[in-house]
């Protein structure tokens, strides 16, 4: 088998050309099927497919199988001039170093994230489903994920926040300790409370509450996260309930005023609240802040952890590159053993006949009235002799020729303690 990946992401190519060839996780059955009738020699693939990158990810017979880049041109029907110059092709072993950095998050738009490990797992899945992947990438995948969960465990990678949404949840997370028994209420619907929602769910959150001004925004939220909506008439009310409140709408005025808050904390008899501000303007009036019970942060406040998070990151992702570079010697290793098995196996195959083939006579010559003792001791020298026939002719033919590696090789081979003097 030889493994290929080909594709493009966030540094290759412009948003515009990446969604014109971002697959339907819908369509993936006939993609997978067209692939293999238009391109001769792909044994097995799969499709990595998110907002930030489109990989193919091939088992092949040889990699010098037809042009992947222009059956994927034609497949999105996109002029294969214009996407080749915007596409990367790793074979081999850079081709599982690539995926490995890939699942690891050393290659997403944002150092790290957890979410492309689960989309890792979902193309691989969706490959399996249209049974598109066989033994040789569940084998390369499974090495690969393995990888990507020590990455994860044995490194800071994932462990400091480098957005202000991922930021939020995890200052919420130390001023909570079981974080997932909260309530949370999240003002506004757009991407950035979006991805908030995501990594709450992600931490076991699963009492959230949605106030939006446009109520069925909300709604649709809600209903992604399992949570309930409401309108911005409801938010006195979901204050009552929520230990935690994130907030980023697009309002030019505060939405969440200070004498609110307060009514909310005596139903609350002073339980302690999260609030993070994440807009700008500002939607939770600066006052709320001198609070007590209330712990409030602003985008200025998160930028600083998010500033030590992105370094963090960096130190983690050399630690993650090591993990990396070991696991692939590991893999070439491995790589270079499967070149023995066809030797290993036709050796024992030869010597298992003659094995046989000497048992066999030797049954017979018991049987004939030849003491067991005698017939056992005539097996053991011409099983010797028949195994070591063709080996000794080839060594003493290189002795002969003044090819001393043959010998070298035979003394580790066999292990022997004294090796052969040129006379």
């Amino acid at each position: 088998m030889a493994l290929l990946t080909i594709g493009l992401n966030h540094t290759t190519a412009p948003v515009d050309l990446r969604e014109q060839v971002a697959f339907d996780v819908e369509t993936l059955p006939e993609a997978f099927a067209r692939l293999h009738a238009a391109v001769p020699g792909i044994r097995e693939s799969a499709i990595l497919s998110t907002c930030n990158r489109t990989e193919l990810f091939l088992a092949v017979d040889s990699l010098e199988t037809a042009d992947i880049g222009t059956w994927l041109a034609d497949y999105h029907r996109v002029d294969a001039a214009v996407l080749e110059p915007h596409l990367y092709r790793f074979d081999q072993l850079r081709a599982a170093q690539h995926m490995m950095r890939v699942a690891a998050g050393l290659d997403s738009l944002v150092l790290g994230e957890p979410q492309i490990m689960g989309q890792f797992k979902d193309a691989m899945r969706s490959a399996r489903d249209a049974r598109a992947m066989g033994t040789e990438l569940e084998s390369a995948f499974a090495k690969v994920l393995s990888v990507a969960k020590r990455v994860r465990t044995e490194t800071a990678i994932g462990r400091h926040p480098v957005s202000v949404a991922y930021a939020s949840v995890v200052l919420a997370g130390r001023i909570f300790s079981e974080l997932a028994q909260c309530h949370v209420a999240l003002i506004g619907a757009g991407e950035t409370i979006q991805l908030v929602a995501e990594h709450l769910l992600e931490q076991g959150v699963t009492r959230l509450d949605v106030i939006n001004r446009t109520l069925a925004n909300a709604e649709v939220l809600a209903a992604a996260v399992g949570g309930h909506a409401y309108s911005l008439d409801g938010l006195a009310e979901a204050i009552c309930r929520a230990d935690i409140v994130i907030s980023s709408t697009g309002s030019l005025a505060p939405i969440l005023r200070k004498d609110v808050v307060e009514r909310a904390l005596k139903i609350r008899r002073n339980k302690p609240v999260f609030m993070v501000d994440l807009a700008v303007p500002r939607d939770i009036e600066p006052e709320v802040g001198a609070l007590e019970a209330v712990y409030l942060y602003t985008v200025d406040d998160l930028e600083a952890v998010i500033q030590e998070g992105k370094a963090s990151r960096l130190e983690a992702a050399a630690d993650a590159e090591r993990l990396i570079d070991a696991a692939l010697d590991d893999w070439q290793r491995e790589l270079r053993g499967y070149r023995a098995v066809d030797t290993i196996r036709l050796l024992r195959e030869d010597v298992q006949r003659l094995a046989d083939a000497e048992c066999l006579r030797a049954l017979k010559l018991i049987e004939s009235g030849k003491a067991p003792d005698e017939a056992i001791q005539q097996l053991a020298r011409q099983l010797t002799n028949k195994f070591l026939h063709g080996p000794t002719v080839a060594l003493r033919s290189a002795a002969e020729r003044g090819d001393l590696s043959l010998l070298e090789a035979a003394n580790r081979l066999f292990d022997l303690s004294e090796t052969e003097e040129e006379t």
